[in-house]
């Protein structure tokens, strides 16, 4: 799991000279019908992504291995699915890739399809508790699937001494090792944007009431 602890604002280089280092990014999208403020946040956040992973690498070193969730591809093909899941972090990555870094194929898709359909079983709300429990259970069993295959796939790939970004949503649950320094990517654009998700869930819930 990501920590609070793996945010490091102004790393001394004579700190992290040696080992493997994992750039975590939140990943957070927009659809095409967001309030304007919230895409005015969106936009912020991506612009202070931007500029972080940059001084972390003026401080460290280039990022050399991309890693992206929901992409079961690398090369061109992973490309094309990044610019149409979120054209924010496809544009980050992008910058990067002009510079020698590589994209890898984090995904397994047999397991990423299935996570979705039963998501997507989930979300219908079903009415019999016996078969929403058991639907959930599935849910977090491939769940840890995924994560064990994520982190596998990154320590397979991400040599020693060289610097990784991950773009990938909070609450993943994945335990990275010792050996793999984290820096946690936060700009301050977003606590803006979970506060204001916070607040539309608040007025939300009280013009429920009200009904």
């Amino acid at each position: 799991m990501t920590e609070e602890l793996g945010k490091i604002e102004k790393p001394e280089v004579k700190d992290f000279q040696e080992g493997r280092k994992l750039y975590f990014v939140p990943l957070v999208y927009c659809g095409k019908d967001s309030p304007i403020e919230y895409v005015d946040k969106y936009y912020k956040y991506w612009e202070q992504v931007e500029k972080q992973i940059s001084d972390l690498e003026a401080k460290l070193g280039k990022i050399t291995h991309i890693y992206h969730e929901l992409v079961p591809a690398d090369g061109e093909e992973g490309i094309k699915i990044i610019k149409a899941l979120n054209e924010q972090s496809s544009q980050v990555m992008q910058s990067r890739l002009d510079k020698g870094a590589k994209l890898e194929a984090l995904e397994e898709n047999e397991i990423i399809t299935e996570l979705m359909d039963w998501s997507r079983c989930l979300s219908i709300g079903l009415q019999n508790e016996k078969a929403a429990n058991l639907i959930y259970e599935l849910y977090l069993e491939v769940s840890k699937k995924r994560n064990e295959q994520i982190l596998k796939r990154i320590k397979d790939t991400l040599p020693a001494n060289e610097i990784g970004v991950l773009f990938m949503m909070e609450g993943h649950q994945i335990t990275f090792p010792s050996d793999i320094q984290l820096f946690y990517v936060a700009p301050p654009a977003l606590d803006e944007m979970k506060r204001w998700l916070r607040d539309q869930q608040t007025q939300k819930e009280k013009l429920d009431k009200k009904e």
